[in-house]
Order: structure tokens, then C-alpha cells, then sequence
């Protein structure tokens, strides 16, 4: 069977994560991704080959996993006729997607306004700071949105600096969700014949990511806006321990079945007859004492032989992995969560993050990594937009084109 989004034609004007990762999700499960981009160095994140001006591979793995199974074609936007272009590109595609400013596609008049009216059924993909309505020209990046929305502020000990959660989260998970809404809005279009616009922001993505915590609060929990020691949570039965190799996750509830089950697999008896822990009110209000006597007893094993034996006493636990633990692990090559791919960059297979969601009839797959900035441009001109190839050597004298 073909892919599960064969037939959609996305135009794809993003730059950097959050806008071209949506488009990646796309483009994964079969759409026609045509990244639009800059004659002159094209996206931003092809000059990304270091992080804080450390190198981090031999291959720009940031530009080319997020721009994987995409086109690309290099037009000036800045001149009429590349705009023109784009117009007869979106009046053949079913999906315009960018990151870009509003007011800056405004001014190159390229908003909802004018493509809707150019393609009707266009669904008109915005990826904002902070959303459509309200102060909107903030600048915006994943940690200073991060800041913003209460996440940080939670992370962390009491007294300590607040903790950025890092690795790109918002805009991976800002990119995510516009991918969803971009699927919804194909979904009605397929009802209805009608086109519309649709935004995913940076600000309402992080805010999703707080989750219980912030529905909690805005019920009325105000404890859940602070910072919490994990010496002075609610159930220290729910709590990170350090063991003696790496950090160690047990989840059991503060009842008398939890309570029985932990000290079982910890082989502590002395705890389980301790008139300080002697039901779930104490062991609250003791709680401090009571994660002190836990790390004693934890930090004198293994944490996989503490999974082993909480495991088996039907006790949710697991290590604190790192990232070298996690690229090793065989569950997530299982999955197709990391997969190898041929980068043409070092002629060598790599290793590349894989789909977060398989499709059992029709699943996704990585089949090419980023392309090489403009390498589509001319073919696509001219076998899909009609453009004679002595039109496109106009384009090419007039510096709309490379």
C-alpha cells in the first residue's frame, strides 16, 4: 500500500525546528514536502554545524534530519516574479506551512488573505511565537518560551537556579502539534471542499507540555507553582532515589499495598515495622525522614537489580537513563524510534531519529535525509508549475532562481 499522505502536496517556507519539523512529520508519511527557500544560503539550520560552537558531528545532522524525505527549490521571494512562483506553486499544493512572521509574509504578500484566494481549499499552516491574536512580535525562542510559561520555574530544588528542560522541546513538540492541526484541517477540507488557516505556537505547545501540573494549579492547587525538594514531596513513595551506580525512579502509592510492596523488594523490615512511616498520614508528614531512610537502603545496590526486584513486586521503577543508554537500547530500534539512513554528506550510513508513531498498513519511513539547497528548483518549475526552460533561464539570468 502507498503511504499514508500520498497525494499531498505541502509548501514548506520554514526555517530552523519548529516549522520544518512539522513539515518532517509530513513529509515521513508521504507528502510532497517542497521546502521553499533562500537563493543565498537557503534555511538557517544548514549553517548549523556546531552547538555552543562545540562540533557535534561530520555531518549538519541538525539541517538534514529535520529536512528529511523533502525537495528543495531556491526562489527570491523579494521580487515579483518569484513570488509569482510560489503563487502557481500553492495553486497545485494543498498545504502552505511557515514560521515566518505574519507580517513578514504580509509584506511579501503571501497571507491568508491572498493564497486562499489564489487556492480555496488551502490549508494555510502558521507556526507563531504566541499565537495569532495578542502581542505577537515577541521574539520568541524554545528557552525564552520555556521561561515563560511556568515550566522552569517548576523544575528543580528549592533555592536553586530553575532548570530549562532543553533538547528542543517546545519547538519539537510546537511542530508536532502543528502537524496535527494541519491533519485536522485536511479532514474537514475533505468534508467540506474548504480551505482554512490554522496556527500552532511555540507558547500554547509549552503550555500543553505542563499538563496536570497547571490544570492542578488553575483548579486551585497553588503548591504546584513551586519549585518542590524531592525531600518534601506529597507521596515520597513517588520519588527519584540514587542507587548506587545512577539515579533510580520508583512509582508506588502511599497506601498500605504500596508501602508492603516497596519494603518487600527492598528487603526492609525495619522500615515496614517503623511507627514514623506507620500509615500513609505519617508517612506524609514524615516525609523527609522518611526519603532519607529510602536513599540509605537504595544507595546500597544496583538501580537494575532495584528494577529487578521492584519489578517483581509489580512496583513501577526504572533508571534514570542517559542519552548513551538510550541509543543502545534495543526497544527503541525495535520500533523504528531510531532508524539508520545514507547521508550523501560522508557517504555512510547514520544514526537519525526515527517516527514517534508507526501505521501498521501504512507507515512512515525515512527515505532520503536533507537535500541539497535548490536541488529541485528547475525540475519542479518545469514539469510541475509548466515553466519552458527558456522561462526558467530567465528566472536564472534575473537572479530569482539560482
Amino acid at each position: 500500500m502507498g503511504n499514508a499522505l500520498e497525494g499531498i502536496r505541502v509548501v514548506d517556507l520554514t526555517v530552523w525546528f519548529q516549522g520544518p519539523v512539522a513539515a518532517q512529520h509530513l513529509a515521513d508519511f508521504g507528502a510532497e514536502v517542497i521546502k521553499v527557500e533562500r537563493p543565498n544560503g537557503g534555511d538557517q539550520g544548514r549553517g548549523v554545524r556546531s552547538i555552543k560552537a562545540l562540533p557535534v558531528a561530520d555531518w549538519n545532522q541538525y539541517f538534514l534530519v529535520i529536512n528529511r524525505n523533502k525537495k528543495s527549490i531556491a526562489i527570491d521571494l523579494k521580487k515579483e516574479s518569484g513570488r509569482e512562483i510560489l503563487y502557481r506553486l500553492v495553486e497545485k499544493s494543498d498545504v502552505f506551512l511557515s514560521n515566518m512572521g505574519i507580517e513578514l509574509l504580509e509584506g511579501w504578500n503571501l497571507g491568508y488573505d491572498k493564497l486562499s484566494e489564489i487556492n480555496p481549499k488551502l490549508v494555510y499552516a502558521t507556526n507563531t511565537g504566541y499565537g495569532r491574536f495578542g502581542a505577537v512580535n515577541k521574539p520568541s525562542f524554545d528557552m525564552t518560551v520555556q521561561a515563560l510559561t511556568g515550566l522552569m520555574a517548576r523544575l528543580g530544588e528549592p533555592g536553586q537556579p530553575p532548570i530549562y528542560l532543553g533538547m528542543g522541546s517546545g519547538d519539537a513538540f510546537g511542530g508536532l502539534m502543528s502537524a496535527l492541526a494541519i491533519m485536522m484541517a485536511l479532514h474537514h477540507r475533505r468534508r467540506t471542499g474548504k480551505g482554512q488557516w490554522v496556527d500552532a505556537s511555540l507558547y500554547g505547545a509549552q503550555l500543553y507540555l505542563t499538563g496536570q501540573t497547571l490544570q492542578a494549579y488553575l483548579a486551585g492547587d497553588r503548591d504546584r507553582a513551586k519549585q518542590r525538594s524531592r525531600r518534601d514531596v506529597v507521596n515520597p513513595l513517588w520519588n527519584v532515589y540514587q542507587a548506587s551506580d545512577r539515579w533510580l525512579f520508583v512509582c508506588a502509592h502511599n497506601n498500605e499495598t504500596g508501602w508492603k510492596k516497596v519494603c518487600g523488594a527492598m528487603g526492609a523490615s525495619e522500615l515496614a515495622n517503623d511507627a514514623r512511616f506507620a500509615n500513609a498520614d505519617l508517612r506524609r508528614s514524615n516525609g523527609p525522614e522518611l526519603v532519607d531512610a529510602l536513599d540509605a537502603v537504595f544507595a546500597q545496590g544496583a538501580s537494575d537489580d532495584w528494577v529487578k526486584k521492584l519489578r517483581a513486586k509489580n512496583v513501577p521503577s526504572s533508571p534514570v537513563c542517559n542519552l548513551a543508554d538510550l541509543a543502545a537500547d534495543p526497544q527503541a530500534w525495535e520500533n523504528d524510534y531510531f532508524v539508520k539512513a545514507h547521508c550523501e554528506e560522508v557517504q555512510r550510513e547514520v544514526d537519525v531519529r526515527g517516527l514517534p508513531i508507526g501505521l501498521r498498513k501504512t507507515p512512515g519511513s525515512v527515505r532520503t535525509l536533507g537535500p541539497e539547497l535548490a536541488q529541485d528548483t528547475e525540475l519542479t518549475l518545469n514539469m510541475l508549475l509548466d515553466y519552458s526552460w527558456e522561462e526558467i533561464a530567465e528566472l536564472k539570468e534575473a537572479g530569482v532562481i539560482p
